[in-house]
């Protein structure tokens, strides 16, 4: 059946939108499954699609909503354009003929010998204890949110490791005292502000050999914990697990350009991969990143080999990001690799008002000045191998945005500027970061 009523190109003109932008009803679509009508509420006039197949998640696409909604066979040739391909790759790999069309009653794929699930299977029969932590700071109400989808794991064993950094209250200890049920919570205080000092009072802390961190906005997907153990069951070499992560919701359009300036996951995709310092990409150039803080697994044996997380990185500091890829770097040139797990999914709520997402993208740019400066602090036998990047880097400066990324002509060019500006700051502003934490030492 033909689809009249929607279009898989999110940029075109929607009726009776302002400035051409409209809110998107974010949807999950089991493709495995008979697929579900979409019904027009008034608000929404797109709809954005994550597929799955079998749970896996293998592709997302934004498609029109008009005010006669889908029908399951309108939204299948809606999103079929899109998901065709990875679909595709995913029969060809279990051995069975390609998909030509997706129908509304859904794909048929037996669950019984689908390879995701069989190896999701073997990866839970022996499933690694994993201490997750969660640094916050006076926002109890986020924090409730990410702990009831945490409370939903399907996952063996784990603990939840809660860090109030530098508090006004005692909201959060009262929330996670309170919490009850299979899960064990604890409750860390670190008294110093800084979003690194939290992770490092949450490693101090945590019981397990693996540490999952997550941020106190985010939603974790029910098998978020499985996709992290199976990146580590690829290898034994594996010191870290990243994962992807995806807009909880697009009601503003400050929210849509941060997502489509790349958002967190930079155009990292729906196909895992591995990397070592040898490549596929230089570990002293992750572009597109390697992972980010909100989403990621670490072994305590590479956290204590590279030191943990540097205390004049990070929120809270005057360096203000880039912590996180500071640490995946390190992990790297310690001789481990890092696994990319798009199954390892979690949901961000982003900024809804431009103020926020300016000082965003401007943290973002003095955390990249400031990683290079730490990273030279750090390993300064990197250097000679830093300016041969630099033709790299001048690209990226030349550059709309993240690689990988699609920006559309419409984004305001304030928002393209300010992490440039912020990124020459960054190295001052990482040595005024690391005289302040060693004078909270001496005191």
């Amino acid at each position: 059946m033909s689809a009249p009523a929607a279009s898989s190109h999110p940029d075109a003109p929607v009726p009776g939108a302002s400035n051409g932008f409209s809110p998107a009803l974010m949807m999950d679509v089991e493709l495995a499954q008979p697929l579900p009508p979409v019904s027009y509420d008034g608000t929404h006039r797109r709809v954005w699609v994550l597929g799955r197949l079998h749970g896996e998640p293998v592709g997302s696409c934004v498609i029109r909503l008009d005010s006669g909604g889908l029908t399951p066979g309108q939204l299948g040739s809606a999103i079929w354009p899109d998901l065709r391909g990875p679909v595709a790759d995913r029969f060809a790999a279990a051995g069975l003929p390609r998909p030509g069309a997706l129908r509304g009653e859904g794909l048929v794929a037996d669950p019984a010998a689908w390879p995701f699930l069989r190896r999701r299977r073997e990866v839970l029969a022996t499933a690694p204890f994993i201490s997750v932590v969660v640094c916050t700071r006076n926002r109890p109400g986020q924090l409730e949110a990410c702990l009831r989808h945490l409370d939903r794991q399907a996952y063996p064993q784990f603990e939840v490791v809660v860090v109030d950094n530098a508090p006004t209250g005692d909201a959060v200890r009262v929330l996670v005292e309170a919490q009850r049920g299979r899960v064990r919570y604890r409750y860390v205080l670190e008294r110093r502000v800084g979003l690194s000092r939290a992770r490092n009072a949450g490693i101090a802390a945590a019981a397990g050999e693996i540490i999952a961190f997550l941020d106190d906005d985010e939603e974790a997907d029910i098998h978020w914990l499985a996709g992290l153990a199976g990146g580590f069951a690829r290898a034994d070499d594996i010191g870290c697990v990243t994962g992807m992560i995806l807009p909880a919701r697009l009601d503003s359009q400050v929210q849509e350009w941060f997502e489509w300036s790349g958002g967190h996951s930079k155009g990292r995709g729906f196909s895992p991969a591995i990397f070592s310092r040898h490549g596929p990409q230089s570990p002293l150039f992750p572009l597109p990143p390697f992972g980010a803080g909100g989403n990621m697994a670490i072994r305590r044996e590479a956290l204590a080999r590279t030191g943990g997380f540097d205390v004049a990185m990070g929120a809270g500091t005057p360096a203000r990001a880039s912590e996180d890829t500071l640490a995946l770097t390190l992990v790297l040139l310690a001789g481990y690799r890092i696994a990319y797990e798009p199954t390892a999914l979690v949901r961000h709520d982003h900024y809804t008002e431009m103020d926020g997402l300016r000082r965003q993208l401007r943290g973002y740019g003095v955390g990249i000045g400031a990683y290079y400066t730490a990273l030279l602090r750090h390993r300064p036998g990197v250097l000679p191998a830093l300016l041969r990047l630099l033709p790299a880097a001048a690209g990226y400066l030349r550059g709309a945005g993240a690689p990988g990324a699609t920006v559309p002509r419409d984004i305001p060019a304030q928002l393209r500027r300010v992490s440039r500006w912020g990124m020459l700051t960054g190295p001052a502003a990482y040595v005024r970061s690391v005289r302040r934490q060693a004078r909270q030492v001496r005191l």
